[in-house]
């Protein structure tokens, strides 16, 4: 199976090894494309293609040949064993992996969408309802017409915003938990604002009085 190009492996220190062993018997072709990411220091990458190159000419004769005469594997130049521990393409970002909801969280995510729908289209006919049966009971009572259309309307608002919060406390189970945990915070915050204020130090001022009688004292001694 052919591979891309531009497909790039990391180039880790054994690679490097095992590259450098086998670079002097190399065509001449191959071995001043590889020197280029095996010399000092190395690169971070090297392309998957390049790497092809090298494990296809072990597996020709004369490739075969001078692995043996230098004592080297023939087997460590495969493909399995150069990409063995290297990553494929370390330059890319690829992104995080979302694995799928299970089938149980779907059903129930599809089923609370259903009784979202249902709710919402319930407080829609309970404030169109209430603000027709207050029209009509105004209407009974013989009150003008723009009366009864305001009266109707103020019924049907005060219901859609009792319809809205009720919605908003479905929606959201823990939001009474999370008000109160707020307001105990707010609650904890004032006491210990109060607190450090009784426990700062006051200076006391000396009365005028004594401050006076202490200056007569100095006056007779000095006479």
């Amino acid at each position: 199976m052919s591979q891309p190009s531009s497909l790039n492996v990391s180039l880790e220190p054994h690679l490097v090894f095992t590259l450098k062993a086998v670079r002097n018997i190399l065509p001449d072709d191959l071995k001043t494309e590889l020197a280029s990411y095996i010399a000092q220091p190395p690169k971070a990458i090297i392309p998957h293609q390049l790497l092809q190159k090298v494990s296809e000419w072990s597996r020709t004769d004369g490739g075969l040949k001078k692995l043996r005469a230098k004592s080297l594997k023939p087997e460590d130049y495969g493909m399995i064993s150069l990409l063995a521990g290297t990553t494929t393409s370390p330059e890319k970002n690829f992104g995080q992996y979302v694995p799928p909801l299970e089938p149980e969280v779907l059903a129930a995510n599809r089923a609370k969408e259903r009784k979202a729908i249902t709710a919402l289209v319930n407080s829609v006919f309970s404030v169109i309802g209430a603000g027709f049966a207050a029209w009509w009971g105004a209407d009974k009572t013989g009150w003008k017409s723009e009366y009864k259309v305001l009266f109707g309307l103020a019924v049907g608002i005060v219901v859609a915003i009792s319809e809205g919060v009720l919605f908003i406390l479905w929606s959201n189970p823990d939001l009474p938990y999370d008000l109160k945990k707020w307001y105990a915070t707010l609650e904890e915050k004032d006491k210990a604002e109060d607190e450090q204020q009784e426990t700062e130090p006051t200076v006391a001022k000396a009365p005028a009085a004594v401050k006076e009688g202490t200056e007569g004292t100095l006056r007779q001694r000095h006479q």
